[in-house]
């Protein structure tokens, strides 16, 4: 792992350069959110026009800060940075995350200003994220450099999931979404301009991390193709990665330019290459929080076949339509999986691929199909599709499937409805069980999670337990 970036996830003193006393001034925010998410190290607050902010003595400059400092955070603006980042260098500040924008992304004198701050940097061995970023996010040691208060973005607690991102706003968006879903991240990297640490040697220290078990991308340009591409090819065969890649259209482009500083490269040559690092791309943000959500609560399948359990039969319908489209296998089931399903299930239930329960459907019918399934050496992967609004199912149903998961094989879930069916879909998901609110959903994050670990499981000849 790389040393070099511990400091941004493990600091024990950060310094918020342009901290201020005003609510609203992202000065203020960042120091907040460092409070608020209960960093344990020294916070020392930086700007000249204060004696203390937010209860914590405030320094003149970096250079008088007593204590060790490990990390600076810049809320200044752009043409201050190059010199406060040299204060910072001759403090022995081993990482910067600069906030402000106005560098490269504004072209010009901006561009000439990132030039400056790279130069600083590398003269003392300081490393940089950003600029024109929302920074760092590490919920197991509390540093939260977001000047998005508490109260505006809700925080996902620690798990397992790295989000990177190259702009804020979908930074903010992934997490609260991920937060809302009961879903934990390990590191979370906003890094904008890239004037320093890139994508590359970001995918290798999560690569290395052993709180991160799958990395996911949103990304509108790549600083080096080359490099981005090695890092990925080797960090996936321990882990996945997903990319959402904007900038597919010159239209996309052209608006990736304004907003980094930095040219996307052209679509199709980038989704091969990553193709073949055997990265798994998506479309869409919410093609990207589908299959985050199954990648990080589904254990690895040992191979393909879907079976689907239902008690209404329109959305096993489209599944099965969904199934066919996207190349998601649909399960045989042996002779005695037939004969189980057959002796335990009532006679009006239709035993196929979707075995369909029909509305007459009790938490006992699931159980007895889910078992014969989960038996069955063909099923590698269950999928039970809820009518939650049939009144026969009861409430205990989402526990009694809980406990299936004994099997060790993937089981996801789909359930649409009101607040009642939504009450439903909360427990099966705090129960471990990813579940979507459409059929097409579900076989797309199930094509996408089967594909990963196929291709993995042909690389390295690897029996995934």
């Amino acid at each position: 792992m790389s040393k070099q970036l511990d400091p941004f996830f493990h600091a024990e003193g950060i310094a918020v350069i342009g901290a201020s006393r005003e609510p609203g001034k992202i000065g203020h925010e960042i120091l907040r959110s460092l409070i608020s998410s209960g960093f344990k190290g020294k916070i020392y607050p930086v700007n000249p026009k204060y004696d203390e902010v937010l209860g914590l003595k405030c320094y003149n400059s970096v250079l008088e800060i007593p204590g060790k400092v490990d990390l600076a955070v810049f809320a200044i603006p752009a043409r201050l940075v190059p010199r406060v980042a040299d204060e910072c260098g001759r403090k022995g500040v081993r990482a910067i995350v600069v906030v402000s924008g106005g560098f490269r992304e504004a072209g010009g004198e901006g561009e000439k200003l990132q030039e400056q701050l790279v130069s600083t940097a590398e003269k003392y061995g300081m490393r940089i994220i950003g600029p024109n970023c929302i920074g760092i996010y590490n919920p197991y040691t509390g540093i939260d450099t977001f000047f998005q208060s508490h109260e505006r973005m809700i925080r996902p607690p620690p798990g397992s999931i790295a989000f990177l991102t190259q702009s804020g706003t979908y930074g903010c968006t992934v997490l609260e979404w991920l937060a809302q879903e009961g879903i934990g991240v390990s590191k979370f990297v906003s890094y904008g301009n890239m004037a320093d640490v890139d994508e590359a040697e970001l995918i290798n220290y999560l690569a290395e991390d052993p709180q991160t078990s799958l990395i996911a991308f949103y990304m509108e340009s790549v600083k080096s193709g080359r490099r981005f591409i090695e890092a990925a090819a080797k960090a996936s065969l321990k882990k996945p990665i997903i990319v959402l890649k904007a900038g597919r259209t010159s239209a996309g482009v052209k608006a990736a330019l304004s907003h980094t500083g930095r040219i996307a490269g052209r679509y199709e040559v980038v989704k091969a290459a990553l193709r073949k690092a055997r990265v798994i791309q998506v479309e869409t943000i919410e093609e990207l929080y589908d299959t985050m959500k199954i990648l990080a609560m589904a254990p690895p399948p040992k191979g393909e076949g879907l079976a689907m359990i239902t008690n209404g039969a329109g959305p096993c319908v489209m599944a099965a339509d969904a199934a066919e489209q996207y190349g998601v296998k649909l399960a045989s089931y042996t002779k005695e999986t037939v004969e189980k399903l057959r002796e335990k299930l009532p006679p009006y239930a239709l035993i196929g691929n979707p075995v369909d329960l029909t509305g007459s459907a009790t938490t006992r019918d699931y159980v007895n199909a889910a078992e014969a399934l989960l038996e069955d050496p063909n099923v590698n992967i269950l999928a039970l599709f809820f009518v939650f609004q049939d009144t026969p199912l009861e409430d205990e149903v989402v526990d009694e499937v809980a406990a299936l998961k004994k099997y060790g094989k993937p089981i996801v879930a789909m359930a649409a409805g009101g607040p009642y069916t939504q009450e439903q879909v909360k427990r099966l998901q705090k129960n471990g069980i990813p579940t979507y609110p459409t059929p097409e959903r579900l076989i797309k994050a199930v094509k996408h999670f089967t594909t990963y670990y196929l291709k993995i499981k042909q690389t390295t000849k690897i029996k995934y337990k």
